[in-house]
């Protein structure tokens, strides 16, 4: 169990009552302010458990919907767009309208940790919102997987979230051409 330094702290007591706790193994520190009660831990739990009020999106979340089988160098994170910047070099930041950050987050399992992601119909306006900035093949490829699926879909989803993000008028167009 992934326990912060605070939590360790209020336990402990001390700085030095966790260093004693680290040394007799009871607990172990796997980065800066994250410990645990087991010496390995899913590297999506820490990013999780240090990132609590992001959201999984892009490649990331692309990747855990089974619509690519590319596996991401990185974590795609959604921040409010006034959060502070996530130095962490594992991950990738990207900054959201704080009113359509939560638009589409559903809890996901993945690798015995719940994590916040977009569901797949905010993934698909994200896709095509971000269309640019994909390489051409995994575009198509994550498209074609979209096309297959595309019944199982909510569309009124698909329709509030994209009144209720910035570029609507050109993700419909690109819905109506590319997808439906």
């Amino acid at each position: 169990m992934l326990i912060t330094y605070q939590d360790c702290k209020r336990k402990y007591l001390s700085q030095y009552g966790i260093t004693k706790a680290v040394k007799a193994a009871e607990i172990y520190k796997l980065e800066k302010g994250i410990y645990s009660t087991v010496p390995h831990e899913p590297e999506i739990a820490i990013i999780t458990l240090k990132y609590p009020d992001a959201v999984f999106t892009l490649n990331s979340a692309f990747y855990y919907h089974n619509l690519t089988d590319t596996i991401p160098d990185y974590y795609y994170l959604a921040t409010e767009k006034n959060a502070y910047q996530i130095t962490d070099k594992r991950v990738v930041q990207k900054y959201e309208n704080s009113n359509a950050l939560h638009l589409g987050e559903i809890p996901m399992d993945q690798d015995g940790c719940q994590i916040k992601i977009y569901n797949k119909e905010r993934m698909l306006l994200e896709l095509i919102r971000n269309k640019n900035s994909f390489p051409f093949d995994y575009y198509k490829e994550i498209l074609n997987n979209y096309r297959q699926i595309i019944h199982t879909l909510n569309i009124q989803d698909i329709q509030d979230y994209a009144d209720a993000l910035p570029k609507s008028k050109m993700i419909m167009e690109t819905l109506r051409l590319e997808v439906f």
